[in-house]
C-alpha cells in the first residue's frame, strides 16, 4: 500500500454564508475509492461524483464526517448507484452529552441543517481503520460541531470536516454543539504532528498546528470576552451577542447568539456562570 495514495475533491454546488464556496467531496484512491462527505442532495453534484469514476474503478466506500444535510444528504443516492455501503458515528443525535440531551428535551425543536433521515450501514467508532488497496484511513471521534463528529487521518493528513477548517470558524450551535467537546477535540488534534487538513469546506489547510492553536486561541477569546461582558451585570444571550460581535452582517447574528449560548453552557458546567432561572437561550446570565 503507497502512502499517498490519489487524493482529489469535487465541490458541491452549495454556496451559501455557512458553507462558503459549498462543500468539499473527496474522492481517496486509485481503484477502490473512499468518497468523503458526499454533499448535500443535489442532482448535478451525484452526476459530477459519478463522473469522476474512471475506468477500473469504483466506488468502495461513502464515509460521512457527520450528519448535516450538506455532508450527508446525498449519502442514500449515491450509495443506491454505486452499491457502495454508508459509513459515519450514528444517527444526526446520536453523540451529545446527558447535559446536551437534557437541554435538546427542553429547547424547541429547530433540526437546523441536521439530516434526521440519515442512517448509515455501518457505525464507525474511535480508532476503527477503514481500508482500501492503497488507502488506510484512521477514524477520529471529533465531537463539538455535532456530535458524531468524525475526521479521518490518512497519514499525517487529516480529512476534517467541519471541526478544523481554514476559511472560518466553525458554528456550535447547542444541543447539538457542545463548545466543552469542541473544544477538547481541538486540544486533541493539537497532539499529533499533522502535514495538513483537507476540511469540508474551504482550502486545505497547510499549516495545520497554527490553525489549530488559532482556532483555540478565538474560543478563548470569546470566553473572555463573555466574562467580561458580565462582570458588569447579568445580561440576556442577545445583549451579549450585540456588545461582542460588533462587526458581523446582522443576518449572521442569530447564529452568533448560538455560539454564545455554547460558550455559557460550557461556562455554567465549569461554575464560572450562573443561568436565572435555567440553563435556556431565554436565561439571564451572571458571572460566578
Amino acid at each position: 500500500m503507497t502512502s499517498d495514495p490519489p487524493i482529489r475533491t469535487l465541490l458541491a454546488p452549495n454556496p451559501s454564508p455557512l458553507t462558503g464556496a459549498g462543500t468539499n467531496s473527496w474522492l481517496v484512491g486509485a481503484t477502490a475509492l473512499a468518497v468523503i462527505d458526499p454533499g448535500p442532495d443535489d442532482p448535478s453534484h451525484l452526476a459530477a461524483i459519478l463522473d469522476a469514476v474512471g475506468p477500473g474503478q469504483h466506488i468502495s466506500h461513502i464515509l460521512v464526517t457527520h450528519a448535516h444535510r450538506d455532508h450527508s444528504a446525498l449519502a442514500p443516492r449515491l450509495a443506491a448507484a454505486t452499491g457502495a455501503p454508508v459509513l459515519a458515528h450514528g444517527i444526526a443525535t446520536e453523540g451529545r452529552s446527558p447535559l446536551m440531551a437534557s437541554l435538546a428535551s427542553r429547547l424547541p425543536a429547530t433540526g437546523e441543517g441536521l439530516d434526521l433521515a440519515f442512517a448509515p450501514d455501518r457505525r464507525l467508532a474511535d480508532g476503527d481503520t477503514i481500508s482500501g488497496p492503497d488507502w488506510s484511513l484512521t477514524v477520529l471521534h471529533t465531537p463539538g460541531h455535532l456530535g458524531g463528529h468524525l475526521c479521518l487521518a490518512l497519514g499525517d493528513t487529516l480529512f476534517s470536516g467541519d471541526h478544523a477548517m481554514g476559511w472560518s470558524t466553525s458554528i456550535v450551535s447547542p444541543p447539538d454543539g457542545d463548545m466543552g467537546a469542541y473544544m477538547a477535540s481541538l486540544h486533541r488534534l493539537a497532539t499529533q504532528d499533522w502535514r495538513r487538513f483537507l476540511p469540508g469546506h474551504g482550502d486545505p489547510v497547510e499549516t495545520p498546528a497554527a490553525r489549530v492553536q488559532d482556532l483555540i486561541a478565538h474560543r478563548l477569546g470569546r470566553e473572555a470576552q463573555i466574562l467580561q461582558a458580565l462582570a458588569g451585570g447579568p445580561a440576556g444571550i442577545p445583549e451579549l451577542t450585540a456588545r461582542i460581535y460588533t462587526e458581523i452582517p446582522p443576518h449572521l447574528l442569530p447564529a452568533a447568539e448560538r455560539n454564545v449560548f455554547a460558550h455559557l453552557i460550557d461556562l455554567a458546567s465549569r461554575n464560572r456562570v450562573e443561568a436565572h432561572p435555567e440553563l435556556h437561550p431565554g436565561a439571564t446570565f451572571s458571572a460566578l
